[in-house]
């Protein structure tokens, strides 16, 4: 292979012309990610029982789809989280399961216990993990419109530019207010004329469709008939008729006062401490992370200057800390090349036989980005890194074939037989090396769970860069050699460089010593060694690094049952001392109650976001931020608030057994749910002793307050009254129902 390169130097041109054209398209194409494309083999059931309890929830919901996804093939793990109204039932399969196959599986599995679970239960969803769902862009909503206006106009308007971006899947709007109707009624009156409550329902219900009736046919035609029965404003519903008394039409108005109005307010968004909405963009699966913000980023340009009363401002940017985070790894990678370069000029004495050297390192990586692209690998931190591990070794064969022709150069062969023969004589020795180093990343391909899907992708990438480098060190470094280092005189370099002939003499001088001093020197080798083994006992282990992203959240909960306004007030007092505190923050996002992605499910909770200044605008860094935030905000009686710096990676702690951003974790597991409860208790309180740890957290919540109805059986049978029909009036009256959604003056109502 060396000869046909080397006799045929303008195909050998062309061949990496082609290569290093082919390299920038990829390298345009290639996917820029965080980190490499994992997939999670997890699978989540989510199930919603309104007004259950976590003890009603387990036993009804949790435990039979525990049972039924327990029977299918590859299950490593079944976890479950039962909780006021809610469960969530996390699978986990062993690495390598076809997840669709078994999605398929549990779907089934599922299907056949549908009849064991509550008929009030809304039915199990079978959801994914995929790190496309969690938010690339975060915005904050700021506006002196009305709040119902904003929330409509982010629903009709905002919400549909940004997810016709392309790459966006979806956008998830948390807070403002949502329009509702609301029908107070007069139980009074209700009962005076013996009107039941689910009449009322009904009669709004009936009042307010739209039903197809059919066709009718006129001549040749054919016209389709349906009645028009939706209510269009307030006083056609208020004029709705929900019974007759002695022949006389009863109207809702006459029974109950209707009002335009919005819903219940189960959680609250503040963006620098103003009342606002947050909204989270989502990413399609597989698209350019970087590519896809940077056109939602537009989108938020052009809402701004197209709808002046309201203002969106870029809270989170996922795009900006992963370019960054490429950026210092590619710089890396550069700098790594000029060194090697550099270190290639001081011993080699040539500047044509350096830059004849220093060819193949940037040839070898825009190959390697070919690999990349054909492999479906994306440019990340990881595959990077890959790169700048490799840098050093791109060089290597290259040293060895030149060091080789150079030999022969000297033994008097003229410039193309040199370059032929000393090419031939080290191919099978740099072939063994190249794949020596490669093995060193074949014990990876057995590494299970997260760590290993993901540095596998490492080790790949490696591989590949040592690959491209040996095609370089047989192909063009020895034609370059014979065209651009020819000459008559044999070739020598120490001649020319005397201070490595001073650096081989003192090599050789140590060389001497060492083997007359055998021993000594085994000695202090096996010494260094043991000396090694016990300080890498001192050596931290994690499986991410600590980075300071630029955020800083604080979570904070009150005694279970805390309205949403009390939690709300004593957030105003937190958002105080961060603004004093924290003179490096840039905007302040505030959530309360159910908030969903990133926040508390209840009322008593809540959690902030604070992001920061970048790194060389500020002097402290994240973590020493939230240490110094943890001391003011502990004064706050019936408060618990935790302070932390915030992390990209938490996804990866959270699949490697830790919780949101836990660095230890310890489980109490047992049947008797007081006794466990009693003793992680102990445990919190003991780990709180403990220096270095900041906060301690118990994933049990106390028992919510709670009014509990007793009913007497004898009584109520003795009068006629099912015990089921108390349960269903009380819900009736203290939730309320949805008769329909409709439109009424233009707008949609619930």
């Amino acid at each position: 292979m060396s000869r046909f390169f080397i006799l045929r130097p303008i195909f050998t041109l062309m061949s990496i012309l082609i290569v290093m054209v082919l390299g920038a398209v990829c390298i345009s194409r290639l996917p820029v990610d965080l980190v490499p494309d994992v997939s999670f083999p997890t699978l989540s059931v989510s199930t919603t029982y309104n007004g259950a309890g976590p003890e009603e929830i387990e036993e009804l919901i949790s435990r039979p789809i525990e049972e039924a996804a327990g029977s299918v093939p590859g299950v490593e793990e079944i976890t479950s989280d039962s909780r006021e109204g809610t469960s969530r039932v996390r699978v986990t399969f062993n690495f390598g399961t076809d997840l669709s196959e078994a999605a398929n599986d549990l779907r089934e599995r599922i299907d056949r216990i549908l009849n064991q679970l509550p008929e009030d239960a809304d039915r199990p969803r079978l959801l994914k993990f995929d790190l496309a769902s969690f938010p690339i862009v975060i915005l904050g909503v700021e506006s002196d419109l009305d709040p119902i206006q904003t929330a409509t106009l982010i629903d009709t308007d905002i919400k549909n530019r940004i997810e016709r971006v392309a790459g966006v899947a979806s956008l998830s709007a948390l807070g403002g207010l949502t329009r509702e109707i609301h029908v107070d009624l007069d139980l009074n009156r209700l009962e005076a004329l013996k009107i039941p409550l689910n009449q009322i329902e009904s009669s709004l219900e009936a009042a307010n469709l739209q039903v197809p009736a059919g066709y009718v046919d006129t001549g040749s035609s054919r016209m389709l008939l349906r009645t028009q029965e939706e209510f269009e404003n307030l006083d056609e519903i208020r004029q709705t008729v929900v019974a007759r008394r002695q022949g006389n039409p009863v109207y809702l108005h006459q029974v109950a006062t209707v009002k335009d109005t919005y819903q219940e307010i189960t959680s609250q968004v503040r963006v620098n401490g103003k009342n606002g909405i947050r909204l989270a963009v989502q990413k399609q699966s597989g698209t350019n992370t970087v590519e896809v913000a940077k056109q939602v980023l537009k989108a938020v340009e052009e809402v701004n200057r197209d709808l002046p009363q309201i203002r969106l401002s870029v809270l989170v940017d996922t795009s900006q800390f992963i370019m960054r985070s490429l950026q210092n790894v590619a710089l890396s990678v550069l700098f790594g090349g000029l060194l090697a370069v550099a270190v290639l000029y001081f011993f080699l004495g040539s500047l044509r036989t350096t830059l004849v050297m220093g060819a193949a390192i940037p040839i070898s990586i825009v190959s390697t980005f070919i690999l990349m692209y054909f492999f479906g690998y994306t440019l990340n931190t990881i595959t990077l890194g890959g790169l700048a591990l490799g840098v050093g070794l791109l060089v290597d064969n290259a040293i060895v074939v030149l060091e080789n022709i150079f030999r022969n150069r000297q033994a008097g062969d003229e410039p193309l037989v040199a370059s032929i023969k000393g090419t031939q004589q080290v191919s099978t020795a740099i072939l063994a090396s190249t794949l020596t180093t490669m093995a060193v990343f074949l014990p990876l391909v057995f590494v299970r769970g997260i760590s290993g899907v993901t540095y596998q992708r490492l080790g790949m990438v490696v591989s590949f860069a040592l690959i491209s480098s040996l095609a370089m060190a047989l192909t063009l470094v020895p034609m370059l050699t014979a065209r651009l280092l020819g000459g008559k005189k044999p070739m020598t370099i120490k001649a020319r460089r005397p201070i490595l002939e001073k650096l081989d003499n003192a090599y050789r001088r140590g060389l001497k010593g060492a083997l007359k001093a055998r021993w000594v020197v085994l000695g202090s080798v096996l010494a260094v060694f043991v000396g090694a083994l016990v300080l890498a006992q001192t050596i931290g282990v994690e499986f991410i690094p600590e980075s300071d992203e630029g955020e800083v959240r604080i979570s904070a909960e009150m005694k279970v049952g805390t309205r949403l306004e009390v939690l709300s007030e004593r957030f105003r007092d937190i958002e105080r001392v961060v603004r004093e505190q924290v003179p490096e923050a840039t905007d302040v996002l505030t959530e309360l109650g159910a908030t969903g992605f990133g926040g508390a499910d209840a009322a008593y909770k809540g959690q902030m976001r604070i992001y920061l200044k970048t790194q060389a605008e500020r002097d402290r860094s994240s973590t020493d931020i939230a240490n110094a935030l943890r001391k003011p905000l502990s004064q706050f009686p019936g408060l618990t608030v935790r302070t932390r710096p915030g992390s990209s990676f938490f996804v990866f702690r959270l699949l490697s057994g830790g919780g949101n951003n836990e660095r230890v974790q310890v489980e109490v597991r047992g049947y008797d749910t007081d006794t466990s409860f009693a003793l992680a208790e102990e445990v919190q309180n003991r780990l709180g002793k403990i220096d270095g740890i900041s906060d301690t957290q118990l994933s049990r919540d106390l028992g919510s307050p709670e009014t509990t109805v007793v009913v007497d059986r004898a009584k109520a049978e003795s009068m006629g009254i099912q015990v089921a029909d108390i349960g269903r009036t009380l819900q009736t009256l203290m939730t309320g129902s949805i008769a329909n959604s409709f439109r009424a003056n233009g707008n949609e109502y619930n």
